[in-house]
């Protein structure tokens, strides 16, 4: 049993990164492939100047998501998409302004969601950090 965990482990451990990195990969592209709709996210959100915030973003998730994947310093990438996720979730989910019902119902279940994002990419840098001290 224990072979066959080690056997496992490195195969399971990127599936679980690729997972936790499919937003932002999903994100990215989509943004990359259709700028202008990139771009009326940052407006509807209030942010400018919106076509360098977009590019910004874009940048971001899909470099971020690559150094997790390929393990190079993925423990910066890991706190970049962390902080980035920590932002936007202020910036879009801010369910205690919305009036009860339905839809705050929703966006303060995904703020907290967001939020397990947040952790998780805490714990990826955290575990990188760790693996290369022991090395």
């Amino acid at each position: 049993m224990k072979a066959m965990l080690r056997t496992l482990s490195p195969a399971v451990r990127w599936i679980a990164l690729l997972l936790l990195c499919a937003a932002y990969l999903q994100g990215g592209l989509n943004k990359a492939m259709d700028f202008d709709a990139a771009i009326a996210e940052m407006n509807h959100f209030g942010l400018s100047p919106a076509g360098p915030l977009a590019a910004a973003v874009i940048v971001l998730e899909l470099g971020a998501a690559a150094l997790i994947l390929i393990g190079f310093w993925r423990w910066l990438g890991a706190l970049a998409l962390g902080a980035f996720t920590l932002m936007a979730t202020f910036v879009a989910l801010r369910f205690w302004e919305m009036p009860l019902g339905h839809e705050r119902f929703m966006a303060a279940n995904s703020f907290f969601e967001h939020l397990g994002l947040v952790g998780g990419f805490l714990l990826v840098a955290w575990l990188d950090l760790k693996e290369r001290q022991d090395d």
